[in-house]
């Protein structure tokens, strides 16, 4: 089967990769910004019939289960429907990579002003840095957590280092781990 050129990406709020048997539409377009998971809502159509689900096409536990779905309810084989999604796959990491070239190295470098380049300056040379930084995470939303807060933003910032820290969030579900993660 050749596979060229059947993604259609004229709507970038919805593509479609059309094949003889099968027609997989993406709603709502793809993200080209991350390149580590390739989150997806897709349609999967054969005659009248269609399945719709949502997963990382990057996880192979989600395409198989989308695989299993799709050769059960549309009454298609797993190797064609697998074939198919793997054929997609490829097509959309093109289109992504596509994507990045065509916008460039863009400068995204954040220019200051002088005042701003002061403000930024008195507050790193604070004598009290940590508890500022503390103080700007209870703003934002995080109650509670103050050393948890602290400690996982220094960890979180060693990123640039040789040898980065890492963090472990241990606790119940609900508990507020990603939470605070994504405010950190």
């Amino acid at each position: 089967m050749n596979t060229i050129n059947l993604l259609n990406t004229s709507n970038s709020h919805c593509f479609v990769y059309n094949t003889e048997k099968l027609k997989l539409e993406i709603l709502g377009g793809i993200r080209i910004d991350t390149l580590d998971r390739m989150r997806a809502t897709i349609k999967i159509s054969k005659g009248e019939q269609s399945i719709r689900h949502n997963l990382d096409l990057y996880n192979d536990t989600q395409v198989d289960k989308l695989i299993r779905k799709t050769a059960e309810k549309l009454e298609t084989g797993s190797v064609l429907a697998g074939k198919v999604i793997a054929e997609l796959i490829n097509q959309l990491e093109k289109y992504r990579l596509e994507e990045l070239k065509s916008l460039g190295e863009k400068d995204t470098r954040v220019v200051l002003s002088e005042q701003e380049r002061q403000v930024a300056l008195d507050f790193l040379q604070a004598p009290d840095l940590l508890s500022l930084t503390n103080a700007y995470f209870g703003q934002s939303g995080v109650i509670g957590e103050e050393n948890n807060r602290l400690l996982m933003y220094l960890i979180f910032i060693s990123r640039k280092r040789e040898q980065p820290l890492h963090v472990i969030s241990l606790g119940a579900s609900g508990m507020g781990k990603s939470h605070l993660q994504e405010k950190v």
